[in-house]
Order: structure tokens, then sequence, then C-alpha cells
């Protein structure tokens, strides 16, 4: 016997090697949107450190609003891979259709809707009108990019469930360029407003190319047979579960963020830069949990239970094991990043004392990053075999319930300032990376009921 048939099905090469050649390119372009995020905050700290944090609570209601869209469209990615992991890739053009259409109209609505509420939302919240006068300016710029967001976000789900993320990379890569052309022309003489714009223009930027790019190379702008019963339902309810515990979990962060910053301006900016560079590593586990998820949604669509739980645990192994090279590689780095990100220039020279707190802080960051890989990938693999609602209430309950609290409690009451706020996420993260890998355990001792219904 060959050591390759000794090892667990799930780790054979051929299984991890089709795992790393979907989950390269799909991470690299979910890492795409931190490093937007990233780039915005490294070059408005460098000019100007003060107004980072009018972006980071800017993105309070755009956050929640995005993050729900996002997981109203992972429909469009369950259901394009299982039925193009069934030989029936010709039907896909329907899903997409739908989840446009879909992302469309809500990327209207939540534009219109954070227009409306910005400026209350932050009297509310207790800003002074020093304060909440410009990150309302902020909050309605990055709004406008929600459509784009939208609509892009749809398509990119699409062409990786399609098995084509190198499509996805390209244009998103392409995106972060632009990004930072546009921070570097734009931020100088708007300082954060600049950041916002150029947020707004890379969203649109990406939009278009995926549509080009969609209507040349797929079957999505084609003529499909007819759905089978249910069929937009089901599409539904993953998006509408996958939404609901982005929002528990976007909307959650960004009221940490809140938290920061009422503790005082530089813990703000200490916590916002940890957490971006936090969101980069994050991004790269969504990746990998998309790479599973779309390989858990294949081996679904072909009736293949095991093949199912096989999916799922590479997926879950994987995250670890890239996790522990990942948290290596941010502690080793943590000086440089730092600086880099508060000392790099005159005007930033104001930030040369908030480079020792940033770096200890990035180094205790790393190793909490393992715990949010875990619970992405496990989320995503369960809900790609047809489990919505039990993800969704650990995302509610870890991060609504526990850390939005635990860091208001610790950081202001208890008065561990920044420090405070950075127990209360990493004690969530934990919660939520265990549970939702312990629910996927118990999932693959039940069993899984496979199989697609034809279309009519």
């Amino acid at each position: 016997m060959t050591a390759a048939a000794r090892l667990p099905a799930w780790a054979r090469p051929t299984e991890m090697i089709d795992l790393v050649r979907l989950a390269v390119p799909v991470a690299v372009s979910r890492a795409s949107f931190m490093l937007m995020g990233l780039t915005d905050a490294v070059v408005l700290a460098r000019h100007a450190p003060g107004q980072l944090p009018l972006v980071l609570n800017g993105w309070l209601p755009n956050g929640v609003f995005m993050g729900f869209g996002m997981g109203l469209m992972l429909g469009v990615s369950v259901m394009t891979a299982e039925l193009n992991g069934s030989g029936r890739g010709e039907e896909t053009g329907r899903i997409l259709r739908r989840g446009l259409s879909v992302a469309t109209l809500y990327g209207l609505l939540a534009t219109l809707v954070v227009f409306v509420i910005a400026r209350p939302l932050l009297d509310l919240l207790g800003f002074g009108p020093e304060l909440a006068a410009p990150i309302a300016d902020t909050t309605r710029i990055l709004a406008v990019g929600t459509l784009g967001h939208m609509i892009g976000i749809a398509c990119s789900f699409y062409l990786e469930a399609l098995r084509k993320p190198n499509l996805v990379t390209a244009v998103s890569m392409s995106a972060v360029l632009l990004n930072l052309i546009l921070d570097l022309v734009l931020v100088p003489l708007y300082g954060a407003a600049g950041v916002a714009w150029a947020t707004t223009g890379s969203r649109f930027f990406m939009m278009a190319a995926f549509l080009v790019m969609i209507w040349r190379l797929t079957p999505a702008f084609r003529r499909s047979p007819p759905a089978p019963k249910g069929e937009f339902a089901r599409q539904n309810k993953v998006g509408i579960g996958t939404g609901i515990a982005n929002v528990a979990e976007w909307g959650s962060f960004n009221l940490t963020f809140v938290i920061a910053t009422l503790v005082s301006i530089d813990s703000g900016t200490i916590y916002g830069l940890t957490v971006q560079m936090m969101g980069v590593v994050f991004m790269i586990y969504v990746g990998m949990g998309t790479a599973t998820s779309v390989r858990v949604a294949e081996r679904y669509g072909r009736g293949e239970a095991q093949g199912v739980r096989e999916a799922s645990r590479l997926g879950v192994v994987a995250s670890v094991l890239l996790g522990l090279v990942l948290a290596l590689i941010l502690i080793a780095i943590r000086d440089f990043v730092a600086v880099g990100s508060l000392n790099g220039s005159d005007a930033a020279s104001d930030g040369a004392r908030l480079v020792p707190t940033l770096a200890l802080m990035l180094a205790f960051a790393a190793f909490v990053t393992i715990f949010d890989g875990l619970q992405a990938v496990g989320s995503m693999a369960l809900r790609a075999q047809g489990v919505v609602w039990a993800p969704t209430a650990i995302h509610v309950g870890s991060y609504l319930f526990v850390m939005v609290p635990l860091c208001w409690w610790l950081a202001l009451h208890e008065g561990r300032g920044v420090w405070g706020v950075f127990i209360g996420i990493s004690i969530a993260s934990v919660l939520a990376g265990l549970c939702q890998v312990l629910v996927l355990e118990w999932k693959a001792a039940r069993g899984v009921r496979v199989g697609l219904p034809r279309a009519a």
C-alpha cells in the first residue's frame, strides 16, 4: 500500500492540490478588499493620522449593509457550484441573473438608507458635532459605492464557482492598484474624503470589468432551462442566513471601532490599524473558506456524501496550518508594519509614539486570526451542504452578544482602554471558531443528505 493510500481520503495529495489550486487565487482576490482598506489606512495615517477614525467609523452603517449584501450573494456561489459540479454548468446563467437583480435592488436601497441615517446614527452613538459632521460626509461617499460593490460581488462569486478564480484575482488586484493611485492623488488634497472617493471609484471599476468578462466567457447571459421548484427560495435561504451572520460580525466589529474611538483618538488609530491588518489575514481565510465551500457544494451536487465530509475536513485542517504560517509571518513583520503605518513621514511623525503599542498588539493579533480562520471555513462548509441557521446563530451569539458588551465593559467600564477592546474581540473569535468546527463535525457524524432536483 502506498503512503498516499494510507492517508485519510481528505488529506491525499490530489485533494490538497485541488484545494490549493482554487484557494490561492480566491484568497488573493479576497485579500484585495482588505488590502484596499489597509492602503487607505496607511496613506491616510501618513498624511493625516488624526483623520483615520473618520474613515473607520464611516464604515459603521456601510459595513453592515455591505456585509449583509455579501452574504446575500453567497447563494450565487453555492448554487452555481452545485450545478457546475453535477455537469449542468449551462444552467448556471439563471442563478447569476437572479443574483444580479437582487444585488441591484439591494444596492440602491442600501445607499438610500445610509444617506438618511448617517448623521442621526452618529448623534445617537454620542459623537460630538466636530466628529459627527466629517464622519457623516465620509459615510455618504462610501455609500455611493454600494451598488458597484454588490454587482461586483455577485459576479466574482459566480466566476469562482465556475472555477475561474484567476479572472477574479486579476480584476481585484487591478482595483487595489487603482485604489492606491487614487489615494495618493486624493488624500493629500481631501484627507478622509479622498480615501472614500478612491474606494468608491475602485468598486465601480471592478463591477464594469467583471460584467465584461462574464458576458464574454460564461453562459451567464445565455438562455437557461427552467428552474426546478424551490431553487430561488433555496438560493435566498443560503444568502439571507449568511447575510444575517455577516451583519452580526461586521456590524459588531464596526461598533468596536466606535468603542475604541470613544476611549481616545490614539486608541482608535492603534486599534483601527491592528484590525485592518487582521482583516487582510482574515480575507485570506475567506478565500480558503470560499474554495472549501465550492468543493463541498460540487460534491453535494454530485450526491457524494463522503466527498462532502472529506472536502469539509480538508478545509479545516488546511485553515489551521495556514493560520500558523500567517501568524509567524505577522509576528516577524510587526515592527516593520507598525513603523511603516505610523512613522513614515514628517506629517505623521506624531504617530511615532504609538508604534510600540501597535507592534505589540499586532503580535497578539497574529494568533487570534487562527480562530478567525476556523470560523470562516467552518461556517462556509456548513452552508455549502445546506446547514444555514446554526452557523448564523454562532455568529450572532459570539459577536453581537459576547464581543460588543465585553469590549465596552473592559474598555470603558473597567478602564482597560484599547487593550480591553482587543481582549473582547479575541475571546469572541476563539468562541466562534471552536463552535463552528464542533458543529461541522457534529454534522459529519450525523451524515449528509445530498442531491439536487432536476430542472423542469
